[in-house]
């Protein structure tokens, strides 16, 4: 089930709501996680087992970690500064420990199996490979609640939360629906205090449903159709030059409005619910380095690197040659957190070494006479050509990518088609205004703020288009729902 369906709007959305609302204040969370669960299990209800095992695991640690129990007082936070005895470290470390392995097992194991025999066919070694018969379905958005589970037990490590007794609050936190299968990545300290009590109020309300009507309608009316002409030309045998460029330009207007509209949605449901979540994006596209890009993109995952990865590994006070691995290790992890494929690792790779650039040389004296309207674009346009092996299913298809937008790659005869797929005027004019929006348009966190009367009637005339708009469309999921 995705926010984008009929379904969703007109049947799941508005009995939960009504369901919701007509519990009493105490009961609210079990009845979110109960509907949480129906939403997850939607397409394949063993995943709610997965779910449930992960938040039990997680929950038993976080009690014998803070020497809690659920019948007794509410436990305060551990010391920050205090000393951690053997069992709270062990505690911990089950934790993250049972939170990876079950990513790596669900994520990571056809790719290793696959990786490997690769590897010992590429070396002649045929009798080393692996024939398996088994074949691990990826569940919906593990990547996303084991790292919103594993910062819980973190978070109480460190001193910065209280445990949760009660389980159901536990477990209403790492399920909830709105940002369970695509984020943002919520952490339990920032939510803690919302789980045990909460307020609603039309205002909070009223924002909440204009921030989804404009998360709708970034998905519908710009993502859908500048991914219709991105799978249009990445799809085809071969393209000019031109098309190529056309193509890559819409996935990255694609990936950009599919990733922060579901973002929008989930933040408004978030305030319906009384829930207030943390901004995902802030206009990353008009970034004018690769270090702020990163301070604007997909904010609740470069936040949790940092914290909970970069900072630990020593970030930058143990000198600038340590500095420059743990930028380059955090990204190539943050690569392949998004998917088990080397692609995503060189995507990774590409932006730990600009990291590491912009770090070394100093973003002034790498950008700082060029204006500022050319720096967002030389930004853009390498943020842009970075999304090729994003995109590409493998290193092949990469390099032929490559080589279309500078002309190397031969078009086929069938590529003559492509300039009239493309010069639809549905397509041409998204495109335009997703490029207009991406530069021009005032940011969702910003516009929902204050709600004019005009504001209020552009909102809803925005979710009426976009919910005529998908009648015309196919079914089309979001990007990060994969990972």
């Amino acid at each position: 089930m995705v926010f984008s369906s009929y379904l969703f709007l007109f049947g799941f959305l508005p009995a939960a709501l009504a369901l919701y609302f007509a519990a009493p204040a105490r009961g609210r969370n079990l009845v979110l996680t109960l509907l949480s669960y129906l939403f997850y299990g939607w397409s394949n209800p063993a995943f709610c087992l997965l779910l449930l095992v992960s938040t039990l695991i997680d929950w038993i640690c976080g009690l014998v970690l803070t020497g809690a129990t659920p019948w007794g007082p509410d436990p305060a936070p551990l010391d920050p500064q205090g000393p951690r005895t053997r069992r709270q470290r062990l505690a911990v470390a089950a934790s993250v420990t049972s939170n990876l392995t079950l990513l790596g097992f669900f994520k990571y194991f056809d790719f290793a199996v696959g990786s490997w025999n690769d590897l010992a066919r590429a070396l002649g070694l045929d009798g080393a490979t692996f024939e398996m018969a088994l074949r691990v379905t990826l569940p919906l958005g593990i990547s996303f609640y084991t790292f919103q589970s594993m910062s819980y037990s973190i978070d109480l490590y460190r001193g910065r939360a209280a445990a949760m007794r009660n389980f159901v609050d536990f477990a209403c936190f790492v399920s909830m629906f709105p940002q369970l299968v695509a984020g943002p990545i919520v952490r339990f300290s920032e939510v803690a205090d919302q789980l045990r009590g909460r307020r609603h109020s039309l205002t909070l309300a009223a924002r909440g449903a204009a921030f989804f009507a404009v998360g709708l309608a970034k998905k519908v009316l710009l993502a859908n159709p500048c991914g219709k002409i991105a799978d249009t030309v990445f799809d085809a045998a071969g393209s000019g030059t031109l098309e190529a460029w056309y193509g890559l330009a819409a996935y990255s207007f694609q990936i950009y409005f599919d990733f922060s509209g579901y973002s929008d949605m989930a933040i408004g449901l978030g305030l319906a619910l009384g829930f207030v979540f943390p901004k995902n994006f802030d206009s990353p596209y008009r970034s004018r380095s690769i270090t702020e890009f990163w301070r604007r993109w997909h904010l609740s995952l470069s936040t949790w690197l940092r914290d909970y990865l970069y900072v630990p590994l020593g970030g930058n006070r143990k000198g600038p040659r340590r500095t420059y691995v743990n930028l380059a290790a955090v990204m190539l992890l943050g690569g392949l957190w998004h998917g088990a494929s080397w692609n995503f690792v060189l995507w990774g790779g590409i932006h730990g070494l600009l990291l590491a650039i912009e770090r070394r040389v100093g973003v002034e004296r790498l950008y700082g006479r060029l204006p500022g309207a050319l720096r967002t674009a030389l930004i853009f346009l390498v943020a842009t050509l970075a999304w090729v092996p994003f995109r590409a299913p493998d290193f092949a298809a990469t390099a032929e990518y490559f080589g279309r937008l500078v002309g190397w790659s031969a078009a086929p005869a069938a590529a003559a088609l492509l300039p009239g797929l493309l010069a639809s005027p549905y397509l041409v004019v998204s495109f335009a205004a997703a490029a207009l929006v991406t530069w021009l348009g005032a940011p969702a966190w910003r516009w929902t703020r204050d709600l004019s009367p005009a504001r209020t009637a552009l909102a809803l005339g925005l979710f009426a288009l976009a919910t005529a708009a998908l009648a015309t469309q196919k079914f089309n999921p979001f990007i990060y729902f994969i990972f």
